[in-house]
């Protein structure tokens, strides 16, 4: 059993909002499901770092999930800025039953334990928090990471965030402080692309080791960790 994960797949399978005309990302479900079909297996784990569908509505992420579905493994899903379709837990734990995606389930106030290792995380905030609406927001995504490690109780700690918790220039100090509290010392992000992928911070800060896992970043290849 192995786990893997990979970030801001983008998926418009039901929506007409594809991604293939960016730099990079021509033909990149069928790079995506290939890579996928080659490294995972029904027996592993992805942890999908938010950003999945570009669905506005929970009804409209049917022919996303069922790609999702179809691929190995369990996936785990954690929200990201663009998942517009992301609801209430109980909402979106009945989509997926009525729709039989019994290889789908959600990060979201909790943390999933796979092989002795707890897998924790949210969708996370910016850096730097200066209306009271992001205040709101950020103080909400620190209760919600919180939440998810308190879960984990004494296992081994993985961090999936979408945003980035720092930058060259910039960190978020609320969800960084949080990581060191309780002893995180791997944590893996999305949200960032094309040109800033090579200005992502990445390797081992003050004990924790970061990794960018956006899915250009990845090349579409599913990162085993």
């Amino acid at each position: 059993m192995a786990i893997f994960t990979i970030g801001d797949l983008h998926l418009s399978l039901g929506t007409q909002k594809p991604m293939d005309g960016f730099v990079g990302w021509q033909d990149y479900v069928a790079r995506l499901t290939q890579h996928w079909e080659q490294t995972v297996t029904v027996q592993d784990t992805v942890v999908l770092a938010g950003d999945t569908s570009w669905a506005m509505k929970l009804c409209e992420c049917t022919a996303d999930f069922a790609l999702l579905q179809r691929l190995p493994g369990q996936k785990i899903l954690l929200k990201g800025n663009h998942d517009y379709w992301w609801t209430t837990i109980s909402k979106m734990n009945l989509y997926l039953a009525e729709q039989n995606f019994t290889t789908l389930s959600f990060l979201f106030n909790n943390c999933v334990i796979v092989d002795g290792v707890a897998l924790c995380g949210t969708r996370s905030w910016f850096y730097d928090v200066g209306q009271p609406h992001d205040e709101k927001i950020m103080n909400r995504e620190k209760g919600r990471l919180i939440a998810s490690l308190q879960a984990a109780g004494e296992h081994e700690k993985i961090v999936f965030l979408h945003y980035p918790p720092l930058s060259a220039s910039a960190q978020a100090d609320e969800i960084v402080s949080i990581l060191h509290t309780y002893g995180v010392k791997r944590c893996y992000y999305g949200h960032l692309h094309g040109g800033s992928i090579p200005y992502a911070v990445q390797g081992n800060v003050d004990g924790i080791a970061y990794k960018l896992i956006s899915a250009d970043a990845l090349q579409f290849k599913p990162l085993k960790i």
